[in-house]
């Protein structure tokens, strides 16, 4: 499963769409050299875009999590996972190594909107005229709910899975570069070269 904020990969998306179109414009009907520094400056947010809002990603597999960050991906597999925490960031440690993951993030509005909707009072009936009282066990539920963010979800995901499958996974925890960040950051740069000898 991988898991990952909606919305950044859903406007990340759609900015693609959107530069995909002004390029085709901009070779059509564009002119040297205000071409060229539309080009490096759609360039840019590009990407921008991909590492902030496309690349980012936890994905929970057969054998372990992977952990997609702007530079570099990582691969735990469940065995070597010690702990699952959440902060800034989720925060897998497994052995000396630590990885923080990029998303989900949890924010301190989402925190605080979370705590707001539990502390609503519940209101039964058409005209409550007192506060309901509620039962020990919903009383323990809300109070284990309090504050709780998506990010929050996703570490009781990954511990209880590292915990299932501790015994049937094998390997030692990996950290690479990712390749297609270095080529992204690569093309932009020779974009921006291109459109500074043009200019």
């Amino acid at each position: 499963m991988t898991f990952r904020s909606k919305t950044a990969w859903f406007f990340g998306w759609a900015w693609l769409v959107f530069v995909a179109a002004n390029t085709v414009d901009l070779i059509v009907r564009g002119s040297l050299p205000s071409a060229m520094v539309v080009g490096a400056v759609l360039g840019f947010i590009t990407w921008m875009t991909y590492f902030l809002a496309l690349r980012p990603a936890t994905i929970t597999e057969q054998g372990g999590v992977r952990i997609r960050n702007p530079f570099r991906t990582a691969y735990l597999p469940w065995s070597s996972i010690d702990d699952v925490t959440v902060s800034s960031a989720i925060t897998i440690t497994a052995g000396d190594l630590t990885v923080r993951c990029w998303t989900p993030m949890p924010t301190a509005r989402e925190r605080a909107k979370t705590l707001r909707q539990q502390n609503r009072q519940v209101k039964r009936g058409r005209y409550p005229t007192s506060e309901p009282t509620l039962t020990k066990g919903e009383r323990a539920a809300r109070e284990a709910m309090a504050g709780r963010t998506h990010a929050d979800w996703v570490a009781d995901e990954i511990k209880e899975l590292a915990t299932v499958r501790k015994r049937e996974s094998t390997g030692e925890p990996t950290v690479r570069w990712a390749v297609d960040s270095f080529a992204a950051t690569a093309a932009f740069l020779v974009l921006v070269v291109v459109a500074i000898v043009v200019t």
